[in-house]
């Protein structure tokens, strides 16, 4: 399977101890983790900062057999609540739906106190977001999973992943592609 893992720095594997944009080492990211335990191609397409794309047209992403996205963390440190942000992460994906037969959205895990999160709202928000892509992933018939389900450790900062927090992505995701393969597959 070649899968296409369009995300944030959570994606791209940034490690916030480093603060001019570092990464983890390969074997620390969750995207490389994936590929390394299920041997599938997997497709790292992260950027820091990347925001919920206005058109799908500015991406541009390649062909895979399955896309996943995981965005919205900086939708809402730029103010947007999880109900808008739900409504952006709508019209970017709507016209990828024709283009990719199997597409997973996810809800990031909720933001935690820490550097980069002092405000009330933020937390709120981003506990609210899982429950706004779910029911987005419904109406579009799609597959959604809640990273916050997955304990996954957070930084100093309560926004990036920790190794240890891409560990706990990497088997949470994996899990869930793994039940996506089985649907497929029996309905073959």
């Amino acid at each position: 399977m070649r899968l296409l893992c369009f995300g944030d720095s959570n994606t791209y594997g940034y490690d916030p101890r480093s603060y001019i944009g570092d990464r983890y080492p390969p074997e620390s990211r969750w995207t490389d983790l994936l590929a390394q335990s299920t041997g599938w191609e997997v497709l790292n397409d992260g950027y820091n900062g990347r925001t919920i794309p206005a058109s799908v047209t500015a991406v541009r992403p390649p062909r895979a057999d399955g896309l996943v996205v995981m965005l919205g963390t900086n939708d809402l440190l730029q103010g947007l609540s999880a109900a808008e942000a739900a409504v952006r992460m709508e019209h970017f994906l709507v016209p990828l739906l024709p283009a990719y037969s199997r597409i997973l959205l996810i809800a990031p895990p909720p933001m935690k106190q820490g550097i980069w999160v002092t405000e009330e709202r933020l937390l709120v928000e981003s506990a609210r977001l899982a429950e706004e892509y779910e029911a987005l992933a419904r109406r579009l018939g799609i597959s959604f999973a809640d990273a916050g389900q997955w304990g996954v450790e957070l930084t100093f900062d309560g926004i990036h992943f920790t190794e240890s927090g891409h560990r706990a992505f990497a088997a949470g995701i994996r899990a869930t592609l793994e039940r996506w393969e089985v649907r497929s597959c029996s309905s073959d």
